[in-house]
């Protein structure tokens, strides 16, 4: 007599078309690691100095920097598992969510700003990776074979996302969490210098700062929250797996410049100098490839929604190689990051109108995410508002465009204070907006 084996069961992927119902494997585990290796990023490290030294203010005290961390990535950790919400509840990615506030050929704006936009920070986290590789080898690696091979793994990474995820709660997150312990301890055992001239003014930009860094996820945050078994674990996870990391990571990043006098050149070096240093800094410089990967889907995700019967794994290999080509030919990043920059302030207000009518509004009774959705221009009006809200309160770094509304804020006599977070109020104004049209529309 013969047993037969058990049949090996096959973890279920990511659907490959828009209309395939998406598998729901991930707990409050996979979300919470996930996250956690989003919140921890070499731009981090370095983008610190922003909260510890807040443009035109003077440098904050390192009690202020801490709070201004804690509470700029709380707030915008809560408004990325706001957006997480949606898309646990719907099943549908970032992108195709938009269908039901705007209709399917409205929903075509977002959705063309966010590839622009994941694309960008995709050949921008690639060009991270390869400075990490540079400051590990001193330049023995040619920048391109780095590039290709970062790629290579984040496309590759892309195409079986349910996978990688599964391997990032197993392996990576309990490496990056030896990594980051180190370093903190290394760093802590060692006296700060003492910093004169400090003060507490810039503290509600250093907030915004912070806010901001972590909203930038909000429109890819339902393309990682569509596949959890529920909306409590899509949102918990998130919340506490983003938000310690980032505040762990800019507290680290913050250390880190204090000890080299707030030159963010000099950051890598802090690191590199520490006893068997560059061992946990390569595992850091390796583990920012799930940066590039969750650029790499999204935008696949993005296109989806453009083009729903085209297979995500295609549309992830097109994404991948362009981000490789464009990063290869990289020199100078600085003005396409503004540009950026400008580009994710779309969604803060955006998000709030998302969320303000699912939960609020047409979403209770009926959210119609079919190919034939019928346009609601009517909600182009609260997202155009908080983008000026938004604006008005922060201009950007494009130049063109900022000194535009500069004579603007001159011509209606308004001028930011200490006190106007762009990314708080446009959210806020837009949330606003939206839940007037959620009242004349119940009562219409």
């Amino acid at each position: 007599m013969t047993t037969e084996s058990p049949r090996r069961k096959t973890e279920p992927e990511a659907p490959l078309r828009l209309s395939t119902e998406p598998a729901r494997t991930f707990g409050f585990a996979d979300q919470a690691a996930f996250w956690t290796n989003l919140g921890i990023s070499l731009i981090g490290f370095t983008g610190a100095i922003y909260v510890l030294k807040p443009a035109g203010y003077a440098q904050l005290p390192l009690v202020a920097a801490i709070i201004a961390t804690v509470v700029g990535t709380v707030i915008g950790t809560s408004m990325v598992a706001a957006a997480g919400a949606v898309g646990a509840r719907t099943g549908a990615p970032a992108m195709a969510n938009f269908r039901g506030l705007f209709g399917t050929k409205l929903s075509t704006l977002p959705t063309v700003a966010n590839i622009v936009q994941c694309v960008g920070w995709g050949v921008f986290e690639l060009t991270v990776i390869a400075a990490g590789v540079a400051a590990l080898t001193h330049d023995r690696i040619p920048h391109a074979i780095v590039v290709i091979a970062a790629g290579v793994v984040s496309t590759v990474m892309a195409i079986w996302p349910i996978h990688v995820v599964g391997i990032l709660r197993k392996y990576v997150t309990v490496a990056v969490f030896i990594a980051m312990t180190y370093f903190t301890i290394q760093l802590v055992r060692q006296p700060l210098p003492e910093v004169a001239d400090t003060s507490w003014a810039g503290f509600f930009p250093a907030v915004d700062t912070a806010l901001a860094v972590a909203v930038s996820f909000v429109p890819l945050a339902a393309d990682y929250t569509r596949h959890s078994r529920s909306t409590r674990a899509a949102t918990s996870g998130m919340l506490v797996g983003y938000s310690v990391a980032q505040t762990w990571c800019y507290l680290l990043g913050i250390i880190a410049l204090l000890h080299v006098g707030g030159d963010p050149d000099r950051l890598f070096d802090t690191f590199l100098g520490i006893a068997a240093g560059w061992v946990f800094f390569a595992v850091l410089v390796l583990r920012e490839t799930d940066q590039s990967f969750a650029n790499v889907y999204s935008t696949a995700m993005s296109i989806q929604n453009l083009f729903p019967r085209v297979d995500r794994r295609v549309l992830a290999g097109i994404v991948g190689v362009i981000a490789t080509v464009f990063a290869i030919n990289v020199t100078d990043f600085s003005w396409y990051a503004n540009f950026l920059y400008l580009i994710g302030s779309v969604f803060i207000p955006l998000t709030a109108v998302l969320v303000v009518d699912f939960f609020f509004g047409r979403g209770r009774r009926k959210w119609d995410l079919s190919p034939s959705s019928p346009a609601r221009p009517i909600m182009l009006l609260p997202w155009a508002i908080g983008f000026i809200v938004y604006q008005l309160c922060n201009p950007g770094s494009v130049t063109w465009w900022a000194n535009w509304w500069v004579s603007v804020q001159d011509r209606i006599g308004f001028h930011p204070s200490w006190w106007t977070s762009a990314s708080l109020l446009s959210f806020v104004v837009a949330g606003l907006a939206t839940g007037v049209i959620v009242v004349i529309d119940r009562r219409s």
